[in-house]
């Protein structure tokens, strides 16, 4: 999934700077590459996306969009949060993109 995502949003015009597929690389991606946009699957191979989210945000607050195949857990919910319900097509991926981009940051994630 990581790959066939990072060729749509390189074919949108988006450069990819990390692939991660467990929550302390995604973690540590974050940290080393500083991204403008994170995209960030709720279930990761070992760990949470969500819970990633939550130790990310606190070192350097950064637009996300959770990425799940079913609802969000009730902690993962909060004013301003992007999700997108998979499967999406890139029409609904560059709107989910501009609205997490343009939502002001609120603060750590409850």
């Amino acid at each position: 999934m990581g790959l066939v995502l990072s060729d749509l949003l390189e074919d949108m015009g988006h450069a990819v700077c990390a692939i991660a597929a467990t929550e302390d690389d995604a973690v540590s991606a974050a940290q080393h590459h500083e991204p403008e946009l994170m995209l960030v699957d709720v279930r990761l191979a070992r760990g949470s996306g969500i819970d990633a989210m939550m130790r990310i945000m606190i070192m350097q607050p950064v637009p996300y969009i959770y990425m799940s195949g079913s609802i969000l857990p009730p902690h993962a919910r909060r004013s301003g949060t992007v999700a997108l319900r998979k499967p999406f097509n890139a029409d609904e991926l560059a709107r989910a993109i501009q609205h997490a981009v343009d939502v002001p940051d609120t603060g750590s994630i409850a």
